[in-house]
């Protein structure tokens, strides 16, 4: 199992985000990590400056880019096997509510994001249940 590190992920969307821009070669995975930042206009600056990126200590009011992003492709990589079991047909349904991909993205990544707290707060393993029942729920709410 692959277990990047912080500075890991950092340098791989830096590089995903250079590649875009100097229109190189990708590989599928850093493709989508590029359509996602260029959703992200706001993080351009970040994704640019990878010396910098790797220094940034997380304690400043900028927002974590490579955490959202990260997030953003967690989505997609799950929706893409249906892993947990029933997400793309969760995210479809979120999608259609929103009828903005992004839009359901960003609903959606609210529940993996508290499903990781939890899962770093409690150290119990990853509740997939109850992360799949909140994005569906949010599918349906009125």
């Amino acid at each position: 199992m692959f277990t990047p590190n912080q500075a890991d992920v950092r340098r791989f969307f830096c590089a995903a985000w250079r590649k875009q821009v100097q229109q190189q070669p990708m590989e599928a995975i850093e493709t989508i990590a590029a359509q996602w930042a260029l959703e992200h206009p706001e993080y351009h600056a970040q994704l640019a400056d990878e010396e910098k990126a790797l220094e940034h200590t997380g304690e400043t009011s900028e927002s974590n880019a490579f955490l959202h992003l990260s997030l953003h492709l967690s989505l997609t990589e799950q929706c893409s096997i249906d892993q947990p079991k029933g997400i793309r047909a969760a995210m479809e349904a979120l999608i259609e509510r929103h009828g903005d991909l992004h839009a359901a993205h960003h609903d959606a990544m609210e529940c993996l994001a508290m499903m990781i707290w939890e899962t770093q707060r409690s150290g119990r393993p990853p509740d997939v249940q109850t992360y799949l029942s909140a994005v569906q729920r949010k599918a349906t709410a009125d």
